[in-house]
């Protein structure tokens, strides 16, 4: 796995903020709309970041872990609200609370910060691109088998039989990467599965031919550091 933001931007968010809180399972961190005064650095547990359409649609657009910092698109922006809303998904969920006034300052005042900060949020705008390209261009199909993608390269494990997406998942939750319904999904999934492509063993997904879901979308053999789904 790569890593997610510079030693040095980790051990100045440290030394620089103090206070932590805990967010248990199904509760929101910030919902989409809110005044946005905080940024996040996620110590423990996964976070969802996703939006809600007008017709009650979810798209989910990151799943966040360890050392990722959520909440970062308000950054320098007067008056900024939160575009997203961030959902932890189990109990051990644990952020860094930055407030972003104070970030701001520190950034404009350490030019050597400012830069590592620049580096990673070019680096997560290029990431960000890829995914609206894919589900732009490729459709629902190709927006699910991007997510397998993505998702074997930030929680794939190597095993005998394939490469292990080591988190459960539901259908559901891979419809709302894909921006489409649990039932599409579950259609693309079975044939999928009837293809010894994938096999699901109560929510654990296992690709069995990870180059067939990329010559389906014809990958461009993105960097792993961008196909990812953090």
């Amino acid at each position: 796995m790569t890593e997610k933001l510079s030693k040095e931007l980790i051990a100045f968010l440290f030394t620089s903020f103090e206070k932590k809180i805990s967010v248990k399972k199904g509760a929101y961190l910030f919902q989409e709309g809110m005044v946005a005064s905080d940024i996040y650095l996620v110590l423990n547990g996964n976070f969802k970041i996703s939006k809600v359409t007008p017709d009650g649609q979810e798209l989910t657009l990151r799943l966040c872990s360890e050392n990722d910092l959520i909440g970062e698109l308000t950054l320098f922006c007067a008056g900024a609200i939160y575009m997203l809303s961030a959902k932890s998904m189990d109990d051990k969920g644990e952020v860094l609370v930055i407030p972003k006034e104070k970030l701001e300052r520190k950034l404009a005042e350490d030019g050597k910060l400012a830069l590592e900060f620049m580096k990673w949020m070019s680096l997560h705008f290029r990431k960000t691109q890829t995914k609206f390209r894919d589900l732009v261009l490729n459709g629902r199909k190709g927006a699910l088998y991007s997510t397998l993608i993505r998702m074997s390269n930030s929680y794939g494990i190597i095993k005998e039989k394939g490469i292990l997406i080591d988190l459960p998942l539901t259908n559901q939750e891979l419809a709302n990467y894909c921006g489409t319904s649990r039932e599409v999904a579950n259609r693309m999934l079975s044939d999928l599965k009837k293809n010894g492509v994938i096999s699901v063993d109560k929510g654990w997904i296992t690709i069995h031919d990870l180059n067939y879901l990329k010559l389906q979308i014809h990958c461009e053999n993105c960097p792993d550091e961008l196909c990812r789904i953090d």
